[in-house]
């Protein structure tokens, strides 16, 4: 998992630089070329709109998934340009994990004043990035 981690500080390193030269406002599109050119810039291997395909039943199907980033075929980028995050944004880079049998991914939305504002880092497998049940009384 190191080198997951340190692919992941070079992802949040280079989505703050980018946030920081464009701000909020842009498309979701123009904010993944440019997080594309500062990692490649890096000298990190990267895919963009990586088809990911559902295994269902010994057979491989294109439902449509694609992966907004995979950097050196670890780590997952989903971008998002909304107001906040909600479940479903988590729900989907859980189940594209698990999918890719990957463990680490980043939600990153730069929609946002602070770029730090905009991160959500989610591990496949811990319980802590699985959203919680409300209790009962």
């Amino acid at each position: 998992m190191a080198r997951e981690e340190a692919i992941g500080k070079a992802v949040l390193d280079a989505a703050i630089r980018v946030h920081s030269e464009l701000g909020p406002g842009l498309l979701e599109s123009a904010y993944e070329a440019c997080l594309a050119y500062e990692l490649t810039s890096s000298g990190y291997d990267l895919e963009r709109q990586l088809r990911l395909p559902v295994q269902y039943r010994g057979r491989t199907i294109d439902a449509g998934y694609r992966l907004d980033l995979l950097v050196e075929k670890l780590v997952i980028v989903e971008l998002k340009v909304v107001e906040c995050f909600s479940p479903v944004h988590v729900a989907q880079l859980l189940s594209y994990l698990k999918l890719g049998n990957l463990t680490l991914g980043y939600l990153l939305n730069f929609n946002v004043a602070h770029m730090r504002q905009g991160i959500k880092r989610v591990v496949y497998g811990h319980k802590s990035c699985i959203p919680s049940r409300p209790s009962r009384p």
